[in-house]
């Protein structure tokens, strides 16, 4: 398949995408009433070049259906569900019939052996496992392609550094700043290098730059692929760099992709750069027509060196929308200012900064007080921190830092307000 000539692909797709949008009209409402919104039937679908005409599915339409609304099959034949974080106090809830499952399993093999990881490989599974998708999705495709694997999740590094050598781990998956922490704790244990078998790493779940990829490479001796997913879509395994690295394999045959202007919605033919857009076209449980990623990229069609024909798509870019990711979590500045307003006794503005100390990412926020707390007691001013502190961790669950400021310390804007300094450069080469 990964091979496959690209007019018998495009043979597939169309048969999976017309069974697919028969499939939605009958049993989602949502996409019953959008489809005929756009004046559409399940027949109109004759050809690819259909796939414009139909609508577009955005994070709000998740939110509006929870936690159920999107699935296409009955609750008694989900076997499995995952969801995000929260971003505005209601998670994102995605399920998965058995054959989802397996799908999910063999598109995650697919990019394992992208990666040159097989059956002879012992992999550490340092992605975190629970409603997260990177643990158990990563896990079930190293079982797939026969590989040993160590579920360690996250955490716990002096352990994980002690089990890489002992077990003899061939391949490391987790996050990129993880896999740097990773190196240090290595460092600080003066193991070494020659104990570890490590020669290749599996990272993803936030973006990160070649350059970050170089450095991991120079400290763990490794070579590092970059995988890409998103818990809408599957999970981890929707696409994958290979050893010839120009751009990452999507797995266009269960993941149609696309690219549109953002500010149109109009698409956008290969080479040019826009949002990426994907149409699931296999997916029972929660399958999604023309989903907006929100993730910036560009697509290429020619034919990889590797010999795969699939669809690559280059190292995301950006966003078109606020949204961060911090140590794997997303993070929305609607999600902190709705905090901060509910805790009181905070001005309407407020900055996130986002910067990398060693190998970790973390988080400032930046918050506006009244005057008065300054010519206070000190402790009145510690007060108030510790109460946005909590009230921020308790929605974001990452750990962050509180700096209070006097009015008019952040910058005004003409136009939308700028709520995000992100200095970790992780979009640039």
């Amino acid at each position: 398949m990964e091979c496959l000539p690209a007019g018998e692909r495009r043979k597939i797709q169309l048969e999976r995408l017309q069974a697919l949008v028969r499939r939605v009209y009958e049993t989602v409402p949502h996409y019953q009433r959008a489809l005929r919104e756009h004046g559409l039937r399940p027949g109109d679908i004759k050809s690819l070049d259909d796939l414009p005409r139909l609508p577009l599915t955005t994070k709000d339409d998740l939110r509006a259906s929870y936690p159920f609304g999107l699935f296409a099959a009955r609750l008694k034949d989900i076997v499995r569900i995952h969801a995000s974080s929260g971003t505005t106090g209601k998670p994102t809830v995605v399920g998965y019939t058995r054959a989802d499952i397996e799908t999910w399993s063999e598109v995650m093999a697919r990019s394992l052996s992208a990666a040159g990881v097989g059956a002879d490989d012992v992999i550490q599974n340092a992605y975190g496992y629970g409603l997260f998708t990177g643990g158990l999705g990563l896990h079930y495709g190293s079982e797939k392609v026969g590989a040993t694997v160590i579920p360690m999740s996250v955490g716990n590094t002096r352990r994980q550094v002690m089990l890489m050598g002992d077990f003899g781990v061939t391949a490391l998956a987790c996050t990129p700043s993880y896999a740097l922490h990773l190196a240090e704790v290595i460092d600080d244990l003066e193991v070494e290098r020659s104990r570890l078998r490590l020669r290749v790493g599996i990272f993803g779940a936030e973006p990160w730059s070649t350059n970050l990829g170089r450095e991991i490479e120079k400290k763990l001796g490794i070579v590092a692929m970059d995988i890409y997913g998103l818990s809408e879509i599957m999970g981890p395994g929707v696409a994958m760099e290979c050893p010839y690295k120009q751009g990452l394999h999507v797995w266009d045959d269960h993941f149609l992709p696309e690219i549109i202007d953002p500010e149109t919605g109009e698409p956008l033919p290969y080479g040019e750069k826009g949002e990426l857009v994907i149409t699931t076209l296999t997916k029972e449980g929660f399958p999604l027509l023309r989903y907006r990623t929100r993730d910036v990229t560009i697509l290429h069609d020619e034919p990889c060196p590797c010999g795969r024909t699939h669809v690559r798509m280059e190292r995301i870019m950006g966003r078109t929308d606020d949204m961060l990711i911090i140590r794997g979590v997303n993070v929305f500045p609607s999600q902190v200012e709705s905090a901060l307003l509910e805790a009181g006794q905070a001005e309407p503005h407020y900055l996130l900064v986002v910067d990398r100390s060693g190998p970790l990412d973390y988080l400032e926020i930046w918050v506006e007080v009244s005057e008065r707390y300054f010519a206070d007691e000190v402790r009145e001013l510690e007060r108030l921190e510790q109460a946005f502190k909590r009230a921020i961790e308790s929605i974001l669950g990452i750990s962050v830092k509180i700096k209070l400021v006097e009015p008019k310390t952040i910058e005004r804007s003409q136009g939308k307000a700028k709520r995000v300094v992100d200095r970790r450069d992780v979009y640039k080469d």
